[in-house]
Formats: structure tokens, C-alpha cells, sequence
């Protein structure tokens, strides 16, 4: 079977980060030989198998180009429309497009939640899923523009706040149900399932128990 991604090569693995593809594997699954990939992700310092026949179900990508890159980067200058002002609405629209996880959908988070934080502290978890998407798309533009993540993230801080300075409008505050509650979540649930005893896990689309199991 050929593979998608080659040794070594950079990744983006939605709502996980920027990895890298460690090692492609053979691995013998009750009467089936299933190729994984091994991809190390350095901002949870954590290592994730994913069956190569399932990367492009999870989302697993190229970094974009350079000029996609430069393309984000402006749209975060661009005006941001009225969002709603219940935020587990906006949690569960903004996480759906993280799991989505093109540059675009992950532009549109951080400039969407950068703005609503200049009307209201955002809650916890909306706060969580902001700074996954801003982490993730700064990693992502410093790879592919050659650039530091510190200068990134500076260019990144310019154009919301230049965008911000000309969108000084109240995003509606009325009947504001920003109380961060027992909401859930659905970022750091994946964790749970790691072996207390091993920094690796084996993201094989949550259908394979172990070795000898059949994959979904």
C-alpha cells in the first residue's frame, strides 16, 4: 500500500497540532497486516498511531503552502461578522471546524474568538479552544513561510489588533450566557484513553481494542 505522507515529513493532525511522520509501520491485526503511521506531536510531547487507511477520515494533512500561508494571515485583518452571543453554541460551531481542521477553518476560530474576547472574557473552555486553534496555526504558518513562531506570532497579534481597532461595534451582549459550566470538554477527551504507562497512543479511528482486534 502506498503511503500519503513520507518519513519525516510535517503534518497537521486537526485539533492535536503540527506532527511529525516518526515511522510508517507494518502491524498485524487478528488475520489482517494494517500500516500505521507513528506521528510525534511536540506541543503534547506525545506520540499517536493512526492506520494509514484512516489518516484522511481523521483529517491528518500536509502543511499548506507558502502562499496559503500568507493568504491566512490576511484574512485575519479581514471584518469579523456577528457571532452568537451563547457561547456553547459558538464552542460547538468553532470545535466542529477545528475537527474539520483546514487553515481556513482554523484562521476563522482564532479571529472569530480573538474579537468576542475584546467584548467578554471568554469562558474556560471557549478560552481552551482558542488557544489550541492559535497554537495549531501559528505552528502550521512558521513551517510554511521559514519563519520563526515567535515572529508569527507577532504577525499574527498585528492583524487582529489592527482589525480590532477599526471594529470598536458591541457584539451583542444581550441576554449573554457566557457562564462557563459542566460543559464538556471535547479536546482533551482523547487523553483519557491513554495508558497511564506510555506516552504512545493508538488512534485507529476508536474502533481497535488491541493487537489482535479487528480494525473498524
Amino acid at each position: 500500500m502506498s503511503t500519503q505522507f513520507l518519513l519525516n515529513e510535517k503534518v497537521v493532525y486537526p485539533s492535536q497540532g503540527v506532527g511529525e511522520i516518526k515511522e510508517i509501520f507494518d502491524r498485524k491485526n487478528g488475520e489482517q497486516i494494517v500500516q500505521y503511521y507513528r506521528i510525534y506531536l511536540e506541543v503534547s510531547d506525545m506520540i499517536v498511531m493512526v492506520p494509514v487507511a484512516n489518516s484522511e477520515k481523521l483529517g491528518i494533512r500536509k502543511i499548506v503552502s507558502a502562499d496559503e500561508a500568507q493568504k491566512a494571515l490576511e484574512i485575519l485583518g479581514e471584518p469579523v461578522e456577528s457571532v452568537t452571543s451563547d457561547w456553547k453554541l459558538r464552542y460547538q460551531m468553532n470545535l466542529d471546524l477545528l475537527k474539520k481542521g483546514s487553515i481556513e477553518d482554523i484562521t476563522n476560530i482564532v479571529r472569530t474568538l480573538y474579537h468576542r474576547s475584546k467584548v467578554k472574557e471568554l469562558p474556560i473552555q471557549e478560552r481552551k479552544l482558542y488557544d489550541t486553534a492559535r497554537k495549531l496555526l501559528t505552528d502550521e504558518i512558521s513551517l510554511a513561510l521559514g519563519i520563526s513562531t515567535k515572529e508569527i506570532e507577532a504577525m499574527l497579534h498585528a492583524k487582529l489588533e489592527v482589525n480590532a481597532i477599526h471594529e470598536k461595534k458591541a457584539v451583542q451582549l444581550d441576554n449573554d450566557d457566557d457562564d462557563d459550566d459542566e460543559f464538556g470538554d471535547d479536546l482533551t477527551a482523547s487523553s483519557n484513553n491513554e495508558d497511564d504507562d506510555s506516552d504512545e497512543r493508538d488512534d485507529s479511528d476508536d474502533e481497535e481494542s488491541d493487537d489482535d482486534g479487528d480494525e473498524g
